[in-house]
């Protein structure tokens, strides 16, 4: 018999400790199993062996092994709960999947996602560019992590796919992540054209049942490449040779749950465990990448050139959301046929119903934000969900002088269809690409069509690649802009440059930014597809607040029914936090019902202050949850 330490995966801090359990002698360290823990089971990871259990401490037997964990991912899920501030039954949980009992039926045979939700792929090349060649040289040779840059339509990701090709002949796998949902399709469509059915797909979207076949194939070396959004960078790759990041630059790569983890550091942090290669592909890389990695450049677009960007000034122009200059181009479409790609980054019809008479808006009862209004004249909260009819006259002065404010995507949608009904138009934002199949079955409508626009959010955006697509606009530039971040220069030039790339890959584009501030940095920076010069202005502009890469920000969140203890609850923690510069506490939007309040270090030893806080916290917890307080610690948030 032997003695396991055992994280038991629950997520209560205050019992962020391992506990020791009885086991049989074969018992490894990675070893999953089932665990008696204050009165019920639970799962526990096994992350230590000793021969005799600690003086005074009596132990009681494991009910069972139900399952193993790889020794990289077991040190990869305790450093990350140690980087991020989390607990490791936290952390080990994103590697440890529920083990649920299945209902077998031999009889049937499940699709796999990758042949369901993948659209058509590609065909290989005939010769890759010099550029390409040399690239995918330098992947295979070793090294990094780089960062592959080039612009949109260089030819990133057939060095992504001529870098798999080498490392399966090499009996190694691989790991390919793509920001979001949306991109999963059309990637998956591409790996899996070149790799039939070792390709595997994973992502929050797929049913319990799917991510655990789908793991279980990886695990047992079926499917040697996988496709998915950031907990991919999870996924049990035996051999591991290569971690792509594709679109690197996008912020949902960062987890907005506890652990709040990046991917894009979690894809690093494995590649080193595990002797692969990380690359990081963007044609808008982060100022942090930029400044950081091992560059390799593609260069220009492969057989084209970037399309020209006209700036249209809604000071000078009369309609919104549709300009003068973007209608006459859309009804150019019509009448001669192609397709347009129109990104108005707010959904609904508006996104606020405001009082003439009182200046009141109206918003949500538990949020402190405005209600949107939707299509089917319901006000609806985009944080917690809530939902009431609009109403007709002011709830707070009775007056029927309701404005609606702005335009979200619903109105867009209205819009196109009354000046340009020729075009089909095909949404895509949240509101109706809720599941994979509604989100693939959106963008093969879009790449069947003669004559479309597909309008949405920034998913839009988001290293699409159909053929066609004559024109893309952006119909409000100015939407992220006045945001209190400092990223939201660098986010807007990214989404803009992005968007710009979606045109005129085959065939003659344009390029149409509507914006109230024509001289913004970032607007003028992408009508000039100038990326070097506005991320070196970025750096200059960090350096002097040192803002990352500079250094790193740690914050601490802590929410709960009333303001002032949360206030409170982050001041004793500021006193436990010397070394670093420390701004706050300050109360942040109510959401949810909730009160929140933010404490913010700048620090260039982000692992140590977030260590020092999450234990800080757990020691607080049984106060902290007798008031009724939540916290949580967040490392370089995005937000």
């Amino acid at each position: 018999m032997a003695y396991a330490s055992v994280y038991p995966l629950v997520t209560a801090r205050a019992v962020a400790r391992p506990f020791t359990y009885e086991v049989e002698e074969e018992v490894d360290v990675g070893a999953i199993v089932d665990v008696r823990f204050g009165g019920r089971r639970a799962r526990g990871v096994v992350v230590g062996l000793a021969p005799g259990p600690p003086p005074g401490i009596e132990t009681a037997p494991v009910d069972g092994v139900v399952g193993r964990l790889p020794r990289p991912l077991l040190e990869l899920a305790l450093w990350l709960a140690d980087y991020y501030g989390s607990t490791p039954a936290r952390a080990l949980a994103l590697i440890a999947p529920p083990c649920k009992e299945r209902k077998r039926h031999p009889r049937t045979r499940r699709v796999p996602p990758s042949e369901r939700h993948a659209l058509p792929g590609e065909a290989e090349p005939l010769e890759l560019t010099p550029s390409q060649r040399a690239a995918t040289a330098r992947l295979v040779a070793g090294g990094g992590p780089y960062l592959l840059h080039g612009a949109t339509g260089s030819g990133k990701t057939e060095v992504y796919l001529q870098a798999c090709a080498a490392m399966l002949a090499r009996g190694r796998g691989a790991i390919m992540l793509v920001p979001e949902i949306a991109l999963t399709p059309q990637a998956a469509g591409r790996v899996r054209a070149r790799f039939g059915d070792r390709v595997a797909i994973l992502h929050s979207g797929l049913g319990e049942a799917e991510r655990r076949d789908e793991r279980e194939r990886i695990a047992r070396g079926e499917a040697r490449i996988v496709v998915g959004a950031r907990s991919a960078v999870f996924a049990p790759v035996d051999r591991l040779g290569l971690i792509v990041v594709d679109e690197e630059h996008d912020p949902s790569y960062k987890q907005e749950s506890d652990p709040r983890y990046d991917a894009r550091t979690v894809a690093a942090k494995r590649a080193a465990l595990e002797g692969a290669v990380a690359v990081f592909g963007s044609a808008t890389p982060r100022p942090e990448s930029w400044a950081t990695l091992e560059r390799i450049e593609l260069g220009g677009r492969v057989g084209g050139r970037l399309p020209p960007v006209s700036v249209v000034d809604l000071r000078r122009e009369a309609g919104y959301p549709l300009s003068a200059p973007l209608l006459a181009e859309l009804r150019r479409l019509a009448d001669e046929g192609g397709k347009a790609i129109l990104l108005l980054n707010r959904r609904g019809v508006a996104p606020a119903l405001h009082c003439r008479a009182c200046g009141s808006t109206i918003r949500c009862p538990s949020c402190d934000v405005s209600l949107v209004l939707h299509g089917d004249a319901a006000l609806r909260c985009h944080h917690c969900g809530h939902g009431v009819a609009a109403p007709a006259t002011c709830p707070r002065c009775g007056s029927a002088e309701l404005a609606r404010l702005g335009a979200g995507t619903q109105r867009l949608e209205r819009e196109l269809a009354r000046a340009v009904p020729e075009l089909e138009r095909i949404r895509l934002d949240a509101d109706t690409a809720a599941r994979p199949d509604e989100l693939a079955a959106a963008l093969r409508r879009f790449a069947a069509a003669e004559r479309a626009v597909l309008l949405g959010t920034q998913m839009v955006a988001k290293g699409h690649h159909f053929a066609g697509v004559a024109l893309a606009a952006v119909v409000d530039a100015d939407t992220g802009l006045g945001l209190p971040d400092f990223r939201a220069e660098e986010r807007t030039f990214q989404l803009l440059t992005q968007l710009a790339g979606r045109s005129g890959r085959d065939a003659p584009g344009r390029v149409l930014v509507q914006t109230f501030q024509p001289d913004a940095r970032p607007i003028a920076c992408a009508a000039r597809h100038d990326v070097a010069r506005f991320l070196d202005e970025e750096l200059d502009r960090r350096r002097a607040l040192a803002y990352p890469p500079f250094s790193h920000v740690v914050a601490v969140v802590v929410a709960g029914p009333e303001l002032a203890p949360a206030l409170r609850a982050l001041e004793e923690l500021r006193a436990g936090l010397p070394g670093a510069e420390l701004l706050g506490p300050a109360p942040l939007l109510r959401l949810r019902g909730r009160y929140r309040a933010r404490l913010v270090a700048k620090t260039d030893r982000p692992r140590a202050v977030a260590t020092r806080a999450a234990r800080l916290l757990a020691a607080a917890a049984p106060a902290m949850r007798r008031a009724g307080l939540t916290a949580v610690v967040d490392v370089d948030p995005q937000a």
